[in-house]
């Protein structure tokens, strides 16, 4: 009896051991399942403080609720190269991620691997033999010239010169965008809000846009040179400029750089918050920043990958999905009390489609 006892409890013991090594088995099956993710940039890398880093957060975002998932970085220097970056790791991954105007040339890579998924950030994909949708790239765009609305209307209203600028990267149509808005915000302020401020455009600086059209602005015509962004910030405020608003990646980092080297100069940041980048020994230049939520919607895309639900198409995100804004939370900005309730007006004008803002492709109805 005894010896039938210790076989039954070896034999339940044994039945235990193959349950836990057959769970350490299927749980590691499920680690391998979890998505592979690359994000690909280039002229700045995940950690640029503005818009790639923004991506990059929405990826983070999707594997801290999904750990099996994993994330590479690949970052070139070169725009010129990009697509040969996406072509050397595409076949080791399962989601590739892509931020940028530059990498609108995908379409026939993700033809070539329809198994794979594609997220383009900032354009659609180019046409290719007439088809201008894809059922494995997901293209968003945003409505930038929103949230340059709300940049244009705050500098305006906060400007103590009368003089206000804007510094983009390179006149691709999502910074031309943020252009245009931050433009017609200023009019629309100086019409309808009560401010008197003027908009110093450069011509030893002005962009030149996708289609050949010279649109003005200042334009470092680079997102990763910090000195040339520096140049172009301090001639800014050498015509009196004391607010920038600042849609330049990590040239940026040179307007601000300018900024604080100044006295009673201020920027607006761009794409997510930039308070902290604000800080120097003097206080903080960041007036407010306005967004362009692309963290959000990288998250978005990724959990419909994972759970089944990825629609391919091309889609312009906007205030009414709220992936356009502006910062107001306390501690976050420095802007007036009148200020922010005059913002919170025009957000909700926009948002309900009251005001529209006219971009680089797209008509408004505010002059």
């Amino acid at each position: 009896m005894k010896a039938m006892k210790k076989f039954k409890i070896a034999k339940v013991f044994l039945m235990l051991a193959a349950l836990l090594a057959f769970a350490a088995y299927t749980a590691g099956e499920a680690q391998a399942e979890g998505l592979r993710i690359v994000i690909v940039t280039s002229g700045s890398s995940v950690d640029d403080g503005s818009f790639n880093q923004d991506n990059y957060e929405g990826i983070l975002d999707f594997i801290a609720d999904n750990p099996d998932a994993s994330v590479t970085a690949v970052t070139s220097g070169q725009i010129a190269t990009s697509m040969n970056d996406v072509e050397a790791v595409v076949a080791d991954y399962d989601v590739i991620v892509l931020p940028g105007f530059q990498f609108a040339a995908v379409s026939g890579i993700a033809v070539e691997n329809p198994e794979k998924f594609f997220i383009l950030v900032d354009t659609s994909p180019s046409p290719l033999n007439e088809q201008e949708e894809f059922d494995n790239i997901y293209a968003m765009t945003f409505k930038e010239q929103e949230s340059g609305f709300f940049a244009g209307i705050a500098a305006a209203l906060e400007t103590q010169t009368g003089k206000v600028g804007f510094v983009g990267g390179i006149a691709f149509p999502p910074v031309v965008n943020y252009q245009f808005g931050f433009e017609t915000g200023v009019r629309y302020a100086n019409r309808n809000l009560g401010a008197n401020a003027e908009i110093i455009a450069l011509p030893a600086y002005a962009g030149t846009d996708v289609r050949g059209i010279d649109v003005g602005g200042n334009y470092v015509q680079s997102f990763g040179d910090e000195a040339a962004g520096k140049v172009v910030g301090e001639a800014l405020i050498n015509e009196g400029c004391d607010i920038i608003f600042v849609a330049a990646g990590a040239s940026g980092n040179g307007a601000f750089t300018a900024a604080k080297e100044s006295t009673g100069v201020f920027v607006i940041g761009c794409d997510v918050d930039q308070f902290n980048d604000g800080v120097h020994a003097g206080g903080n230049i960041v007036l407010t920043s306005v967004l362009k939520n692309m963290r959000i919607n990288v998250t978005r895309v990724l959990n419909a990958i994972n759970n089944g639900t990825f629609a391919g198409g091309n889609y312009t995100l906007g205030a009414d999905t709220d992936s356009t804004g502006f910062i107001s939370a306390a501690g976050r900005h420095q802007l007036s009390d009148d200020t922010l309730a005059s913002l919170a007006e025009a957000y909700a004008g926009v948002k309900s489609g009251e005001l529209i803002p006219p971009g680089n492709f797209a008509e408004g109805n505010i002059e």
